[in-house]
Order: C-alpha cells, then structure tokens, then sequence
C-alpha cells in the first residue's frame, strides 16, 4: 500500500510541478515566451515541422552517445537529453500562453489564470490514456521543440503587407468591376 501511495503523490506533485515550471518561464522571460507564442498562433504546421527536424537532429546523437560502452559518453547523453527536454518547455509555455489566451478570450479571467488553465490543460490532455499519448503528447513535443527553435532564434513570422500601390489597383479593380 505505501508503493501505491509514493506513487501516487510523486504523480500528484509532478502534476503541480509542470504547470508551476511553465509559469515561471511565462513570468521570467515574457519575451521569450510571446515570441514561442506567436509562432504557435501564425504558423503551427511550420512549428510542427521545424520541431520534427530538430528531435531528429537531437535524437541521433543521443542515442549514439547512450549506446557507446563508454560512461562519459552515457553521461553526456543524458545530460544532452535533459538539456533538449528542459528547453523544449519554452514551446510548451508558448503553447499554454496560446491556449490561456483562448481562453481568457471567451471569459472573464485574468492572463496569468488563462495561461495556469492553458498549462493544466495541456498536461491533462497529454495524460489521457491512448489519445493523449500518441495524438496530443507527440504533436506537442514537436510543437513545443519547434517553438523553442523559433523563440530562441527569434524568427518572427513574416507579416503580409500588401503595398498602397498594389491595394490602390485592387481596390480600382472591384470598383470597375461592380459598375
């Protein structure tokens, strides 16, 4: 019975812990975070895509580095693993912020409460058994790595600007056209 109980309140406490950890990053760095935000907001499938390039490029060293005989190298695998899951939080808070913002949107809330219900949110559905594992937890450990990828190189997604000429001749256009 004790088993069951540490396991459970490890759960329990780990499920606080990551809600709490992505605040802090929320509060710590907003720019940062905004920026991972934004790229969730304007661009997800090119998040999702430029995630996938960079578990690929992690995972390749990763696993060669645990499967050498050699401690040092395990060690540094490990660190390395730790290093990529640690950063790839900042998607993850980028994502809560996006999902807070919805969500204060329809409600009267407060931003840093939309972004603790976005945060429980996300980790709640990645929980589900089956579903969430393999059709929210995977997507957003892409998602999430590729945010981070974005917000730390701060490549902003480009803004459509349409030049007073070229909105001058469309706007000519549909007024010969509707006469």
């Amino acid at each position: 019975m004790a088993d069951i109980s540490a396991i459970f309140f490890i759960l329990l406490i780990l499920g606080s812990a990551f809600p709490a950890m992505l605040a802090a990053w929320w509060l710590l760095f907003p720019n940062l975070i905004q920026r991972a935000q934004t790229r969730v907001e304007k661009t997800p499938w090119g998040t999702f895509w430029l995630g996938l390039i960079l578990v690929i490029a992690l995972a390749i060293p990763i696993i060669i580095l645990l499967a050498l005989p050699f401690g040092p190298a395990k060690f540094i695998g490990w660190v390395l693993l730790g290093a990529a899951l640690t950063l790839s939080t900042i998607g993850s808070a980028g994502i809560s912020a996006h999902l807070g913002a919805r969500l204060a949107k329809h409600s009267a809330i407060t931003p840093l409460s939309g972004f603790i219900r976005g945060a429980i949110l996300l980790e709640l559905a990645a929980f589900f058994p089956l579903i969430g594992w393999f059709f929210v937890w995977i997507p957003i450990i892409l998602i999430s790595f590729g945010a981070t990828g974005f917000a730390l190189l701060n490549w902003t997604p480009r803004e459509n600007i349409i030049h007073a000429e070229t909105s001058a001749q469309i706007n000519s256009a549909l007024t010969t056209r509707n006469t």
